[in-house]
């Protein structure tokens, strides 16, 4: 009998699954380099009946980039809602209406890491770029929370 198939995540050296960090909950990797240059691409699954899910990048206490898609949350509707966090503030949103997700379905998320902002690609082409706006280089934690099942992480 064989059990499910083997799913390849690929890390830094040194980085490590931390489900105990206070920073956020859900899957959490820590002691990553998320760099310039560097596309961290997911792959997952939205639950049959997600309400939302969340991606988080940054360090240990704040997030530079908060994407947070909403199927119907907190008024919002088929939008992907971005923000930060720093030093337990949360700056403006940034809302937009592309929307490649469904509910039950795979989706396929692309973060290029620029020098100034980063550019979030979906499988379906349609793409919008959010400002990095901690202006750091290097990031060491990623946080993936909500109504999502995660099956694959790179960072190239």
């Amino acid at each position: 009998m064989q059990g499910p198939p083997l799913q390849l995540f690929s890390f830094p050296s040194g980085a490590r699954l931390d489900p105990s960090a206070n920073m956020m909950q859900g899957m959490i990797v820590k002691n990553m380099s998320f760099k310039v240059g560097q596309t961290l691409t997911l792959v997952g699954t939205a639950k049959p009946e997600a309400s939302h899910f969340a991606v988080n990048i940054g360090d240990e206490t704040d997030i530079t980039i908060h994407m947070n898609p909403r199927f119907d949350h907190e008024g919002d509707q088929n939008t992907v809602v971005c923000n930060s966090c720093q030093g337990g503030s949360w700056c403006e949103e940034q809302r937009e209406t592309c929307f490649p997700f469904q509910q039950g379905e795979e989706f396929k998320i692309s973060i290029t890491f620029n020098p100034s902002d980063f550019l979030v690609s979906f499988t379906d082409g349609s793409s919008f770029s959010f400002p990095n706006r901690m202006e750091k280089d290097k990031y060491s934690v990623i946080n993936v929370d909500g109504d999502a099942r995660i099956t694959g992480i790179e960072i190239k």
